[in-house]
This record gives C-alpha cells, sequence and structure tokens, in this order.
C-alpha cells in the first residue's frame, strides 16, 4: 500500500521541476494533475502482483506526448523518483530489497519509453520533412516547368521582338518576330554579336548605355533606335533594355524587349515636317525659322547675324484680277527660285505668311554679305513668270536687311527691326532693299510716341496758343496776330510745331486740336477786342486741310464767334492753296459759308502750290499770305542779284494782282529792315517776321496794344 497525500507531494515537487526545466502547453494546475496521474501510475506498479515495468514505458511515452521533452526534464524526473518517491509515498506491505529492485526497473523503464518516444517522434518528423521535400520540389519543378512553359509561349509568341545576350554581347536566344523584324532566321541570329546589327550613328550611344548596365549604375535603359536589317535598309525601334543578374548581384544576361515603330516614326517625321513646313511651298515656316533664330543666340552665337524680310509688290493685285489659284502658282515659283539662289548658299529661306518670305544670314561677315544676298534674292523674284494659261507675270520684291552683331540683340527685336526696315524700302518705291538704320528707327519710335500722346495732351491742358504780331508796313501799326498752337511736354519741353503738326494731321486729332485753338484765339481776341476797341485787332487762324474738309465747319465757327463775342470781321482763317484750290465739294461750299458770316478768308504759303490765279476770282477769299522763299530772296542795293530781282519782280506783281481783285497782302519770313524797305517800296499792306517779333503770349500781345493805344492818345 502507499500514501495517496505523498503521492501528491510527489507530484508537486516533480511539477515544479519540470516548470523549471521544460516548457509545456499546460498550467501549472493542469501539469500537477498529468503528473499526479504518472505518480499514482508508478505506485501502483511497484505494489503490484505479480510486478511488470511496463506501466514505466508507459508514463515515459506519455512524458513525451506531454511536451516534456527536454533531456534534462528526464534526468531529473530519475533523481526525484530515486531520492523520494519511497519515502514520500511511504509504501508498506513490500520488503525494501525487492523495492529497490523494482525501482531500479521502474526507472529503466521510464527512460526506455521516454526515449523510444523521443526516437519515433524524431522519425515521424524526419519522414514528415522529407515527405515535404519531396512535396515541395515537386511543386517547384512543376511550377519552374509551367513557368518555362509560359516563359516559352510568351517569347515564342510574343508579338514584339525578345532578345537576350550575354555581357559581351553576343545573342544567346532571339525569339521569331525580333527574327522576322530584322529579316533572319532564328539561327543565324544566334551567331550575331548585337555590334553587327547596330546603326552607325547609335553605336556610340548604345556602348554607353552598355557600360553604365554593366557597371551596375542602371538596371535598365529605354530609348528609340536604329537597327540594320538583313538587306541592310533601317528599322526604326522602341528598345526596352534590362539587366539580368545572377545571385551574387553580378551582371549575367541583358534581355531586350524591341517594337517596330519604323511607320510611328515616319508618320512622326512627316507630321513634324508638316508642322514646320509651309504647306505650299515647301519651304521652312515661321515656326521653324523662329526657332532656328533663337537657336543662334541660345548656344553660342556667332559674331554676327543678318535677315532679309522679303515681301513682294503687287502680289494682292494678281490675286484680285488672276484668281488665288495663280497667286498661289506664283508664291510656289517665287519659293523654288529663292530656294535655289539663295538657299543653295546654306541660307535659311523660309516663308512667313501671305508674300512674305526671310532669308536668315547666320555666318555674316558684314553688311555686305547680307546684300549681296538680297540682291540676288531681287533678281530671282524679278525674272517674268510664265504660268500656263496666263501671259508672264512680272513681280517685284522689297526687302528689309537688318545686319549686327549678334551680342547687340535679340530674336524679337532682330525682326521689328526687319519689318520696319522693309517698311522703308516699300515706302522709298519698292523693288529695293532698305537697311535697318538705327537712328532713323529711333526718330520713328519717338515720333509714334509723340502720336500716342497728342490725345492725351489735349485732355490735359498741355497746349498753349501764342501769338504772332502781324503789322503794317505803313506806319507800323499792329493790325492783327497769327495764332499758334504750342506743346508744353511735360518730359519733352517744348515740342516743336513741325514736329507734331502733321501727325495730329495723319491721325485726325488735328480737327479737335484746330477746334480748341480756334476758341482759345476767339477767347483772347474779344479780350482784346473789348479793352481796345480802337485796334479793331484781327486774330489769323491756321485751319488745317481735314478741317475745312469736315461737314458742319461752318456751325462750329459761327458757335465759337457767338460764345466768345468776337466780332466775325475780326477772325481770319488761314488755309494753303492745296486744301483751297478743289475744284468741287465741301471746302468750296463751307468757304462761302464763312465768308458768308462775315469771317475773313487768306491763303497761306501763297505760291508755293497751285497758284491757279483764276481761282482768287472765283472764291470769298480776302487776302494772300507770300511764301517765305519769295521774301528770304529779296535783296537790295548791290548786293542784289539776279535770283533776288527775280523774286522782287514776282512779289511786286503779286501784290498788283491782289490789290486789283481787292485783297490785302501780308509777306511772311520778314526778317530784315531792307526786305521790309522793299515790301513797303511794293506797296505790301502788312509783315509778319522775327523783325516784327516772334510769337509770344496773350499778356505780351496785350502790352503791345496797351503801348498802341497809348500813343494813339499822345499823337492826339
Amino acid at each position: 500500500m502507499f500514501s495517496e497525500e505523498g503521492a501528491r507531494r510527489f507530484a508537486v515537487r516533480w511539477a515544479r521541476a519540470a516548470d523549471v526545466l521544460a516548457y509545456v502547453p499546460m498550467s501549472p494546475e493542469d501539469t500537477e494533475r498529468a503528473l499526479l496521474a504518472h505518480t499514482l501510475t508508478l505506485a501502483e506498479a511497484l505494489v503490484a502482483e505479480p510486478f511488470r515495468a511496463g506501466p514505466g514505458q508507459h508514463v515515459g511515452h506519455a512524458l513525451i506526448d506531454a511536451h516534456f521533452s527536454v533531456p534534462e526534464f528526464l534526468e531529473q524526473t530519475l533523481v526525484i523518483f530515486a531520492r523520494e518517491f519511497l519515502t514520500d509515498l511511504r509504501f508498506t506491505g513490500i520488503h525494501p530489497d525487492e523495492s529497490a529492485g523494482r525501482m531500479v526497473a521502474l526507472q529503466a523503464a521510464i527512460a526506455t519509453g521516454y526515449t523510444r518516444a523521443v526516437r519515433d517522434r524524431t522519425f515521424a518528423q524526419q519522414e514528415r520533412i522529407h515527405q515535404a521535400v519531396w512535396a515541395t520540389r515537386n511543386t517547384i519543378e512543376q511550377a519552374l516547368r509551367a513557368s518555362e512553359a509560359r516563359f516559352r509561349a510568351v517569347f515564342q509568341g510574343a508579338a514584339m521582338g525578345i532578345g537576350i545576350g550575354d555581357m559581351d554581347g553576343n545573342i544567346v536566344d532571339v525569339n521569331q518576330a525580333f527574327a522576322d523584324m530584322l529579316g533572319y532566321t532564328v539561327a543565324e541570329m544566334r551567331t550575331l554579336n548585337v555590334t553587327e546589327l547596330f546603326y552607325p550613328d547609335d553605336a556610340a550611344g548604345i556602348w554607353e548605355m552598355y557600360t553604365e548596365l554593366l557597371a551596375g549604375k542602371r538596371d535598365s535603359a529605354r530609348l528609340e533606335k536604329r537597327y540594320y536589317r538583313k538587306d541592310r535598309t533601317v528599322v526604326w525601334t522602341d528598345l526596352a533594355v534590362s539587366l539580368i543578374r545572377d545571385e551574387n548581384d553580378q551582371p549575367q544576361y541583358t534581355v531586350a524587349m524591341v517594337e517596330d515603330i519604323t511607320d510611328r516614326f515616319e508618320l512622326q517625321e512627316r507630321l513634324r515636317f508638316q508642322a514646320l513646313h509651309d504647306p505650299l511651298t515647301g519651304l521652312p515656316n515661321r515656326t521653324l525659322f523662329f526657332d532656328r533664330l533663337a537657336a543662334l543666340f541660345e548656344g553660342v552665337a556667332p559674331a554676327r547675324v543678318g535677315v532679309c524680310f522679303i515681301d513682294l509688290d503687287g502680289f494682292k493685285a494678281v490675286n484680285d484680277s488672276l484668281g488665288h489659284h495663280v497667286g498661289d502658282e506664283l508664291l510656289v515659283v517665287v519659293a523654288r527660285r529663292l530656294a535655289a539662289s539663295v538657299g543653295a548658299r546654306g541660307h535659311l529661306v523660309a516663308r512667313m505668311g501671305g508674300d512674305e518670305f526671310v532669308i536668315l544670314v547666320d555666318d555674316s561677315t558684314g553688311t555686305d554679305s547680307v546684300v549681296r544676298v538680297a540682291d540676288a534674292a531681287l533678281a530671282a523674284v524679278a525674272a517674268p513668270v510664265r504660268i500656263e494659261g496666263h501671259q508672264a507675270l512680272s513681280v517685284t520684291a522689297s526687302i528689309g536687311i537688318v545686319e549686327c552683331p549678334a551680342a547687340e540683340t535679340t530674336p524679337t527685336e532682330m525682326m521689328k527691326a526687319a519689318d520696319t526696315t522693309l517698311y522703308w524700302a516699300k515706302a522709298e518705291g519698292r523693288g529695293r532693299w532698305a537697311l535697318y538704320d538705327a537712328d532713323r528707327s529711333a526718330r520713328q519710335m519717338a515720333r509714334a510716341a509723340l502720336a500716342a500722346a497728342l490725345p492725351g495732351a489735349l485732355e490735359a491742358g498741355e497746349f498753349t496758343v501764342e501769338y504772332q504780331p502781324i503789322v503794317a508796313l505803313d506806319g507800323g501799326a499792329l493790325r492783327a496776330v497769327e495764332a499758334l498752337v504750342r506743346w508744353r511736354h511735360p518730359e519733352l519741353g517744348l515740342v516743336r510745331p513741325d514736329e507734331f503738326i502733321g501727325l495730329a494731321e495723319e491721325t485726325g486729332l488735328i480737327v479737335r486740336l484746330g477746334r480748341w485753338v480756334l476758341e482759345q484765339a476767339c477767347t483772347d481776341a474779344a479780350a482784346w477786342q473789348r479793352q481796345f476797341p480802337d485796334a479793331a485787332l484781327v486774330v489769323s487762324v491756321n485751319l488745317a486741310v481735314r478741317q475745312a474738309n469736315a461737314p458742319g465747319i461752318v456751325e462750329d465757327v459761327a458757335h465759337v464767334l457767338a460764345r466768345t463775342g468776337l466780332p466775325a470781321g475780326l477772325l481770319q482763317l488761314e488755309l494753303t492753296e492745296s486744301a483751297i484750290m478743289p475744284t468741287v465739294g465741301e471746302p468750296v461750299h463751307s468757304l462761302r459759308g464763312l465768308a458768308a458770316i462775315g469771317v475773313r478768308i487768306a491763303i497761306d504759303d501763297f505760291g508755293t502750290g497751285y497758284s491757279n490765279l483764276a481761282y482768287l476770282r472765283r472764291l470769298p477769299i480776302h487776302a494772300l499770305k507770300l511764301a517765305g522763299p519769295f521774301i528770304e530772296g529779296l535783296r537790295s542795293g548791290r548786293v542784289a542779284d539776279s535770283a533776288s530781282l527775280a523774286d522782287e519782280r514776282i512779289v511786286d506783281a503779286l501784290v498788283r494782282l491782289a490789290h486789283a481783285l481787292g485783297l490785302t497782302v501780308t509777306a511772311e519770313a520778314v526778317e530784315t529792315a531792307e526786305q521790309a524797305d522793299l515790301l513797303r517800296a511794293l506797296a505790301c499792306d502788312t509783315a509778319q517776321g522775327l523783325l516784327f517779333g516772334g510769337p509770344t503770349s496773350a499778356d505780351n500781345i496785350t502790352a503791345l496794344l496797351r503801348t498802341q493805344s497809348k500813343r494813339r492818345h499822345t499823337c492826339r
């Protein structure tokens, strides 16, 4: 018999040893219960009759099944069993010597069961591993065979060319698509090196790419390149190359994916050509020209560069009279001639649009070299053009030339200058070239700036009116003043009338400006009339051609007179002969209307225009103002020559004629006493010029009138 309480104490100590030496997937309580069961099994076996050690093997095997598999646990189990099992369980009924023998037998059985279980489990695990290895190997082999089959299917059936090469460029394998692409058999290509297929211009770049691949600087590359076919024709391809490395990360193979893009490339080239060339003439278009011009300045610019900007003279008349199809044929012929005569020398000839062409001289050695190009272009265009169904057409061209150091300009500035210079060539008579002149361009730009500033200047009150005295040659009394407009520019200062009057006429602003001058002059004249009524001072205002032609001029003048209170007889309007001499139309009607309201009409600069004397009788004219050139030629005494005598006779005749028609005569530009004496002797009525005073302010005219009034009262 044995003590069950002792069995529990033994099981607890056994469980503690297990907790220290081995990991089992059980809680401490479960471990104690399991080991208590094994303790009871061993205790029952120890006292059983007849004695059998088999339960010990069962316990050893059960320990392994419960994962008490650490070798030290077996050792500790046997030690605890030998040292404490008999003491704790307090066996009775068996002899000590016999119990010792039985204990040894049970220990051996436990060890035997434990080791057999370990062996069996090891053999089972090895078998499972072996089976798993074979299963994995079979799976891998099957996957490899499937992968190889898939690769071979893709490799052989792909529409895209695939090639495999070693690191020396030898072709290892290619698919049928690649072989067909280059016109070889697969077997033939396996004997080639890739260098034998390279297009010469591509070789350097390709080997540079391969060098980077082999050095590990890149694992792939993609580019468009050319290959030679077997028949030595060229195929364009989209090439993608990848580097294949071995398990040591060393380059082993290159795999190339090759797509034939010859058709696409040729289409792109056609589209690129169409985008950069004129569809009618085939010449480079403005886009290509400006790209080439910009490239000159972006790269290493040449020392000097030249441009010839060409425009056909009279091309519109050809289009309008003969039709656009004839005009197009003419442009084609001109383009062909320019390309042959100028383009053949290496210069870029482009069509800018319409009938405009341009030549780029990027290797200019100076102005003369570009002028020679322009002369050649003019000669090529000037030859008669024979177009089927029409007589020979003769056309000319105008060319604007710009030639200068590249460092001193930009593409935009250069073309702007060429356009300006072309305009000069047109203005100078056509059929010629004009060379860019920076000073002339600056003057034109300044003139354009003034024209742009004119409207704002009038609104800003930058204009003023000055008055030049007109005096009686007999007695020197102030009889009239000529109103002269002045522009005091806030930045440029005083702008001369000859710098802006013409601009005002061209832009049409002369009508507004003339109306303002008329209003100001009548206002000042009305003030003088109220202050000095005895002077009966006439104010003379210039009337421009546009004003004379403007509808309603008579009404405008009448309204100004009414607003200012100036008597109509004290207003004189000066017109040039070119404005007063038309045979029919508004000007003649306007003059009669102005005269009808009492306004005086004078012909300014008489003798420099038409000088149709019949108009002096037919039109309501009150005065003539003799042109300055006649007065400048007057001399007296010993210095007189034949020319001055002729001028004197002309002035004498004009004065006599005017007086015979009841007109008064004013001499302009009188600068010397000698001229005044001669005019007085010729019975000229009044005169103006520096001898009598230049243009001055209204206040100074008031002062002159005041002095004259005092003198008149003193004489009385």
